[in-house]
């Protein structure tokens, strides 16, 4: 059976359900505000979400897990001081003003330049815990809302969103998307020109390749303090789209099953209030580790499925690939969720997480089958962690067909579970 049979009223079924979303969110945003990672607001949003499902799901888990939410952007203050310090240390090599010390600075400005593309690359392109042991810990936490099966447990679906915002990224509250992309092209060219100047000046700084060094060392440093300004710790944004959509459009599919009085055999369905993915995935890194090698002992079949920022409807997203592309998520449930686009009447792509990540990565690195749902510009589109992105700029139609996609994804699963070819 389909979602859309499941009910002879679905359309209007499914807009309540919407409207629940929505009315949520909005309360959320209202009477809690931004959620800063692993911070105390983010706990009381989860709270919210506790006491709310506790009166529409079977059961409502509390899971805590430790956290350094400071560090994950943090990489990106240490990399610009770092690098000012290295393009100075050049400009005085190429000057040659201490001459004893132009080879010693030489070295200093690779070491510094190499050390800032490791963090870049562990912190950012893999998500790995390089730096956290700096920053001080705290507590955050998953609340994970379970209906379950009439019968045996044999299939569980688990969809998922955060509840936490990010800090405001300054320049694309500046200028935009493109603005972001430019500005994040400079620092990177910026970074990667300083250690290969830095290199190269160790068998070449005489004349005029050292004029010319020196000149193109002095451009980058007001990128690199440019840099320095990247995020606003002052402002954590409302974070009304990225992601109470997806954390809410996740409860929803509970309450839709629940309002219409469906139970499946075989079939649990999970939804997943993750903490901390603003600050490197944490809560959905703590949720795979938790439970991915119990799922797999109890052999019951488990998709996990990622839903953020449910806006864009033009940009509406399967995602097969994550985590800046280097991350294939499972082909089977990326089909599985393409095929419910299909019984909904769309023709929406498969798509790539091509700067950033999603939870969806987490759990499929974590050994949970996963596959992501979104709607976002991925210029990125200018809300995107800034204070532009408030419940005043919802998007009904996008939260509806997400949740429509959502749950024909429910029942397909429920009907056929994982295969090569729907």
């Amino acid at each position: 059976m389909k979602a859309k049979e499941s009910n002879s009223h679905f359309d209007s079924k499914v807009r309540e359900c919407s409207n629940f979303t929505v009315r949520e969110i909005k309360k959320v945003c209202k009477e809690i505000g931004p959620r800063p990672s692993g911070e105390e607001n983010e706990q009381k949003a989860q709270d919210y979400v506790e006491n709310l499902m506790g009166g529409i799901a079977d059961e409502v888990k509390r899971e805590s897990f430790d956290v350094h939410p400071k560090a994950f952007m943090s990489w990106v203050l240490i990399d610009g001081a770092g690098m000012l310090i290295a393009a100075v240390l050049m400009i005085l090599a190429h000057l040659n003003v201490i001459p004893q010390a132009s080879g010693a600075f030489r070295i200093a400005s690779i070491i510094i330049s190499a050390a800032a593309i490791a963090l870049l690359l562990g912190e950012f392109l893999f998500y790995r815990e390089f730096i956290d042991f700096l920053f001080p810990k705290r507590t955050s936490s998953n609340v994970i809302a379970v209906r379950k099966a009439a019968g045996e447990t044999k299939r569980r679906i688990i969809f998922a969103g955060h509840i936490d915002s990010a800090y405001e990224w300054r320049f694309t509250h500046m200028g935009g998307g493109k603005f972001l992309v430019t500005m994040i092209a400079l620092g990177i060219g910026s970074l990667v020109l300083t250690l290969a100047m830095a290199i190269v000046s160790l068998f070449a700084d005489e004349g005029i390749p050292a004029i010319v060094m020196t000149v193109l060392q002095a451009v980058t440093i007001p990128i690199f303090i440019a840099v320095l300004f990247f995020v606003n710790w002052k402002l954590c944004v409302t974070g009304a789209n990225d992601n109470l959509t997806g954390v809410f459009a996740s409860m929803a599919v509970i309450k839709y099953l629940k309002d219409n009085d469906i139970r499946f055999e075989n079939t649990e369905v999970a939804a997943v209030s993750t903490g901390c993915e603003e600050c490197g995935l944490r809560g959905a890194k703590a949720f795979a580790k938790a439970h991915a090698k119990d799922f797999a002992e109890e052999g019951v079949e488990t998709v996990f499925m990622a839903v953020d920022t449910l806006h864009d409807y033009d940009y509406l997203g399967i995602y097969n690939k994550d985590m800046t592309g280097l991350v294939a998520l499972d082909s089977q449930a990326s089909k599985m969720a393409q095929k419910a686009t299909q019984i909904c009447g769309l023709d929406i792509p498969y798509a790539t997480v091509s700067f950033g990540s999603s939870d969806a990565a987490a759990a499929q690195q974590g050994g949970i089958k996963s596959v992501a749902l979104a709607a976002m510009d991925p210029t990125p589109a200018r809300y995107y962690h800034t204070r532009e992105d408030t419940a005043n700029i919802l998007d009904m139609k996008t939260i509806e067909t997400g949740l429509k996609i959502m749950l024909e994804t429910t029942f397909l699963f429920d009907e056929q579970g994982l295969r090569d070819e729907y």
